[in-house]
């Protein structure tokens, strides 16, 4: 009983001390740190967006594509909509998209991938067939196809379509990273105790991959903020709904480029390339959590100057 408690604590506290290493290596680094800030403030401008924009981002009650003044921030639409007001109502299910399909296809990802790399044999032929399939489709041409078939989606659809054709590939990186745990002591510890196959990949493979399955999880919540915004633009998206997809959408149905109403298509926009750049940036964190040779190399580097400054 010794040793099994012995051999389990090598998994249970690389799970235990992911968080802090997290939080220590965004505050390390500058990069990662402008990235929580800005996704903090996405998410304040999502949980309470009454408290920055006073107006309703629908009510067509102004002025036809007004220029910006203190009354309107960015002006306003050719339906007369205040485009402060879309911009910060839209937050949120920009948001809602980004981290419902991010960790709904990292949740398939996790399940698929490490189950295939655990069980091995049929499971993992049959598994890793799914997985090869969804990778060598085009992934944007088959989101436009599927799409089409449900016109004017809404959220939840899609989240539901970015959740099915977004998973493969982080499926296949986690396979590759379970495989070099397949004969760790601490499962080979568990399988003697008699555990089943799903309580070792859920409890004991799992929290030891949490700073990968982070990771994933940001670059596909990334992907969901892109590819929602270009269906959405696209008309494939529910134009009713106030999101910055669709003020892309009737910005281009409107012309406003064309027209010289620039602010109606570049204020959505940034705010697309701002959340993404939030989502890359944070990546950078993990840099250091997930590869070790990047910590190394820092602490000689540092080792280095004071040497030469002494």
């Amino acid at each position: 009983m010794a040793a099994t408690t012995v051999t389990t604590q090598p998994g249970r506290a690389s799970a235990g001390h992911a968080a802090r290493r997290f939080w220590r290596a965004v505050r390390r680094n500058r990069k990662a740190t402008a990235g929580a800030v800005l996704l903090l403030f996405f998410c304040f401008l999502a949980l309470f967006p009454g408290l920055i924009a006073k107006d309703s981002p629908t009510a067509e009650i102004y002025g036809r594509s007004l220029g910006p003044s203190s009354a309107h921030l960015f002006g306003t639409t050719a339906y007369g909509q205040d485009i402060f007001a879309q911009v910060v109502y839209g937050t949120r299910q920009v948001l809602i998209i980004a981290i419902g399909a991010g960790f709904l296809a990292t949740a398939i990802a996790a399940i698929v991938g490490v189950a295939a790399a655990y069980l091995g044999g049929v499971s993992d032929g049959v598994l890793g067939l799914i997985t090869d399939v969804l990778l060598v489709i085009p992934l944007f041409p088959l989101l436009i196809v599927i799409a089409a078939y449900v016109h004017s989606s809404g959220t939840l659809v899609l989240i539901t379509v970015l959740t099915l054709t977004g998973w493969s590939y982080t499926a296949r990186q986690l396979r590759s990273q379970a495989l070099t745990l397949r004969s760790r002591d601490f499962l080979e510890a568990a399988r003697v105790r008699g555990e089943r196959p799903l309580y070792i990949i859920v409890v004991e493979i799992l929290p030891t991959m949490i700073s990968l399955l982070l990771a994933a999880f940001l670059t596909n919540a990334l992907y969901a903020v892109l590819f929602a915004s270009s269906l959405q633009y696209i008309g494939l998206g529910d134009p009713n709904a106030t999101s910055w997809g669709t003020m892309l959408y009737w910005a281009q149905n409107n012309e406003a480029l064309q027209a010289g109403y620039y602010l109606q298509a570049i204020v959505p926009g940034a705010c697309i390339a701002l959340l993404g750049a939030a989502f890359a940036l944070l990546n950078y964190a993990f840099d250091e959590i997930g590869n070790p040779a990047l910590r190394p190399v820092r602490k000689i580097r540092s080792k280095h100057v004071q040497s030469a400054t002494s």
